[in-house]
């Protein structure tokens, strides 16, 4: 290392936004009572930063700041520090942040968590304390509201390193500094601190470790400071057995026995007795509430005891049988890095062992070793290879770009490169651009073409998978025309391929008719992709099989085979693959019309994909949750979706993403009565032009385009794509489809040939179910018949649509059909006390307090909740109740408590 590289402050504060929003309900809360809250979060995530903001954010009174130092001063009892913070606010609001208050002493620990609890009168003071999150909470703080600080997410870290470096950083470099900071940013400022410019822009390699004993002390600060002998080897056998652990936490008994290993003169504590504080025990198992302690502790031990910890370990698990964690820690048992061949061949073949009993996190583990070990710059960067394909498999495409990194700094043959550049590809494909995507894929398959034919088809199809989520159509021809290639996914968005040939071939003739307009081929072979899913396990074989069924329309098979996958995928530990198998579910019950069931998946589906590092997946099920969020909440939970999804999509060129997300807002604005504005936003999507939407995805939105186009009194501009629309539904790819046409048809029908149409629509519904496409079809013919005054027909249709809206939880489009049946004279069913029932015991708490006029921020202080918990459960109460509006909200909940004192009782089994 040459020099230091002089990191400059972050102009911006990164990612945090819930918290802050948090903390500004309780300052905002301050104008008109006290409050209180205890941020906590391990060493160098920002519980400091987090308290300053909120000093500097204050403005409506002054702030008080307390440390570590003062508790020797302060009042012995709770009375007595109210009684001086009360003095120092005087009439204003006082903000009194107390940072590191763990450091304080117990009476002046249990004086301050008192009094937070006591009911503040005469002054209006706000408590904001920090707490170390390394450690357990101590119980005089326990019974505070808590707003925890997690890990940077991928996106805020790469954010807050542009930052302090100006975007100077080379991608190698900053794809290892990301992955050694784990979303800490003081850490990663820290290894930025440490390299000199020359290494920050990839002129000279970097020191190894990355991130090293002094560094890693430098961040944990005095945490780790004071523990015994005994607790200190404790602690370094729990961090040395993580290290070849599935997950953060370790077997007891491993831990136990190694521990007489290492030190046979005395034995080990018994398990009931009290762990040191850095520790958290849940069952058998142990780990550390910190990571980044768990890191210090190990990077920090002396290298000998180290060593022995290890070697204690590998003893232990190779008597139990356990050969490639065993093989691991015999591994680090070892003086320097030196490359030891044998050693090194004895864990790549353990890992590439398929009976050995192994996660691919393991099997990552042990690569990566093996090519630590490797002295063969060809057999490095194999190893290094085979170690990021696993890595993105146990979907960690964080572990996987520096391994990728690390084989492309060693000579290599063509294959070996092809495999790394596929490796690259796919992580691209799931959380990257995906034209760039596609150039690396393409780039994969001529270098593997030569000697590894069968893995150049598997570039080749996930090039067209790249070309196919960009909505490039020529392109994605382009690459599908020479080689055998795979089903499209979810909605028309192809899964990257198998091995297996006669599933390429059956895929290259299907997706190419389908996308050449030759429907009559397709359909045959995409058959023989779903029947082969019946018969096959593996999770990759069923993702095929279920896109093949979406795309035929066979949305129940899509459904076994999705559900199948999701199984397998889980117990094969794939973490990559199960964001995919639940977007395939969600999708399917999207087709279906089962909105409620496609949220529960897309939701879970959103947070394994962030955890797997899958941003363009994330997108996906963004979107999905937004065309349910469009029938079933207010406005402002499809918005928020739609600009989550399009984030990722515009950045990254999803296409295929942005087309459903702009087509889940002008649904909402088709349901909320706003016609003109529905018409605008699908006519960008669905009439020819450079700006329509993607290629597989468009003419899914024409039924909602021809119907704002008629209510908006622009029936002329649905000719030219319902012709489109009809060879779709022929195809009979969408079970609704047939219905909806038929629907468009009544919509653009003369008077004398409407009647007939709406009926013959509603006969195809009946035929191909879903609640909600059949209760919109009613509602129009309703509305259709009123108009022509005919309101006993029409009441029956208008009542029919409500009960199918209120069946599938489609308030928005529920309100339309009451309001129409209210100019009919009918009287829908009441909503008042009756309709609280639906809510829970939270939800109906939160909607008293909103009814009685509190904010969001106000109601979290009262529950003691997160706002945005308020915020998703508001959502659920609009939706359950079918309002619009907090006002309209306000009048149902007087009603019910109107109805409750007149002797009508509400049975809810809530309690307020």
């Amino acid at each position: 290392m040459t020099g230091e590289t002089t990191v400059r402050t972050a102009v911006r504060f990164h990612g945090r936004s819930a918290q802050r929003e948090t903390v500004r309900a309780l300052l905002d809360g301050l104008r008109a009572h006290s409050g209180h809250l205890v941020v906590t979060g391990e060493p160098g995530l920002g519980r400091t930063a987090l308290l300053q903001w909120a000093a500097r954010s204050f403005r409506a009174g002054s702030v008080l700041h307390l440390g570590p130092a003062t508790d020797r001063r302060a009042p012995a009892t709770a009375e007595e520090l109210l009684g001086t913070l009360r003095a120092a606010a005087g009439e204003a609001p006082l903000l009194v942040c107390v940072d590191d208050a763990h450091l304080w002493d117990a009476p002046a620990r249990a004086a301050l968590g008192r009094a937070a609890e006591i009911p503040h009168t005469g002054g209006r003071i706000g408590l904001l304390l920090s707490v170390a999150g390394h450690r357990a909470v101590d119980p005089e703080y326990a019974r505070l509201p808590v707003v925890r600080l997690d890990p940077l997410a991928p996106s805020h870290a790469d954010a807050l390193l542009d930052d302090v470096t100006d975007g100077a950083t080379a991608p190698a470099v900053r794809e290892q500094l990301l992955a050694e900071a784990e979303g800490n940013p003081a850490l990663l400022l820290a290894l930025v601190r440490r390299l000199s410019p020359a290494e920050l822009r990839g002129l000279r390699p970097l020191p190894t470790p990355l991130a090293d004993a002094g560094t890693l002390a430098a961040v944990a600060g005095r945490a780790l400071s004071g523990p015994s002998p005994d607790a200190h080897d404790l602690l370094l056998t729990v961090s040395a057995a993580v290290r070849a652990s599935d997950g953060p936490d370790v077997d007891t008994g491993l831990v136990l026995d190694a521990l007489r290993h290492l030190r046979p003169e005395s034995a080990p504590a018994p398990a009931g007795d009290p762990l040191p504080e850095f520790l958290a025990g849940a069952g058998d198992r142990l780990r550390f509430h910190s990571p980044l302690l768990r890191r210090t502790v190990h990077a920090t031990a002396a290298p000998d005891r180290r060593r022995a910890a290890h070697r204690a370990l590998a003893d232990v698990l190779e008597a139990g049988g356990h050969r490639l964690p065993a093989l691991l820690h015999r591994s680090w048992s070892l003086s320097g890095r030196t490359p030891v061949a044998r050693l090194a061949d004895r864990l790549a073949a353990l890992a590439a062992d398929g009976t050995v009993p192994a996660s691919p996190r393991l099997r990552t583990k042990a690569y990566a070793r093996a090519a630590e070990l490797t002295a063969d710059g060809a057999a490095r960067a194999e190893r290094y290879t085979a170690a990021a394909e696993q890595a993105l498999l146990a979907g960690r495409p964080d572990r996987a770009r520096p391994l990728l990194a690390a084989a492309r700094g060693c000579a290599a043959p063509a294959a070996v490169r092809g495999r790394a550049e596929l490796a690259r590809g796919m992580a691209e494909l799931r959380d990257g651009p995906v034209g760039d995507a596609h150039q690396s894929l393409l780039l994969a398959a001529s270098l593997l073409a030569a000697d590894a034919p069968a893995d150049a088809a598997t570039a080749t199809l996930a090039a067209a998978v790249a070309a196919w989520a960009a909505g490039d159509l020529p392109a994605c021809l382009a690459t599908l025309s020479p080689e055998p290639v795979g089903p499209p996914g979810p909605v028309g968005r192809p899964q990257a391929p198998g091995r297996c040939p006669d599933p390429v071939r059956d895929h290259r003739v299907g997706m190419r008719a389908l996308l050449e307009g030759r429907l009559d081929r397709a359909a045959p072979s995409l058959e023989q992709v779903v029947e082969r899913g019946r018969i096959d396990d593996r999770p990759e074989a069923l993702l095929r099989s279920a896109s093949a069924a979406l795309l035929l329309g066979k949305v129940d098979a899509a459904r076994r085979a999705g559900a199948r996958a999701l199984a397998a995928a889980r117990q094969l530990g794939s973490d990559a693959l199960v964001p995919q198998a639940l977007e395939y579910l969600a999708y399917a019950e999207l087709r279906a019309g089962r909105h409620s069931q496609a949220r529960v998946h897309a939701e879970d589906g959103l947070r394994t994909a962030l955890r797997a590092g899958q941003r363009n997946t994330a997108a996906h099920h963004r979107a999905v949750l937004a065309l349910a969020a469009s029938i079933e909440e207010e406005p402002q939970a499809v918005a928020r979706h739609v600009e989550a999804a399009l984030a990722t999509a515009r950045r990254h060129g999803l296409a295929q993403a942005a087309t459903l997300a702009e087509w889940a807002a002008a649904r909402a604005d088709l349901g909320r009565g706003r016609p003109h504005d529905a018409a605008d936003r699908l006519g960008l999507l669905v009439l020819p032009g450079p700006g329509r939407g993607h290629f597989a995805v468009w003419r899914l939105a024409v039924p909602c385009f021809v119907e704002a186009a008629v209510l908006a009194g622009r029936p002329e501009d649905t000719h030219e794509v319902l012709t489109d629309f009809a060879d779709w539904a022929a195809f009979g790819a969408d079970p609704q489809a047939a219905a909806q046409l038929a629907r468009c048809h009544a919509l653009l029908a003369p008077q004398d040939r409407a009647d007939d149409l709406y009926l013959r629509a509603l006969a195809r519904h009946d035929e191909a179910g879903g609640d909600f496409e059949r209760a919109r079809t009613a509602l129009l013919y309703g509305k259709w018949l009123r108009r022509r005054r005919r309101p006993r027909e029409a009441r029956g249709r208008l009542g029919t649509a409500l009960a199918g809206f209120d069946r599938c939880g489609a308030g928005v489009w529920a309100a339309q059909a009451r309001a129409e049946l209210r100019a009919l004279g009918a009287a829908p069913q009441a909503r008042g006390a009756g309709t609280l029932t639906r809510l829970t015991p939270q939800q109906l708490r939160i909607a008293r307090h909103v009814a009685e006029g509190a904010t969001n921020r106000e109601v979290a202080l009262t529950l003691a909740v997160s706002t945005r918990t308020v915020d998703y459960h508001l959502r659920k109460v609009f939706a359950a109740l079918g309002v619009r509006s907090r006002l309209e909200l306000a009048r149902m909940v007087e009603q019910a408590e109107q109805d409750q004192g007149a002797g009508r009782s509400e049975k809810t089994g809530a309690q307020p």
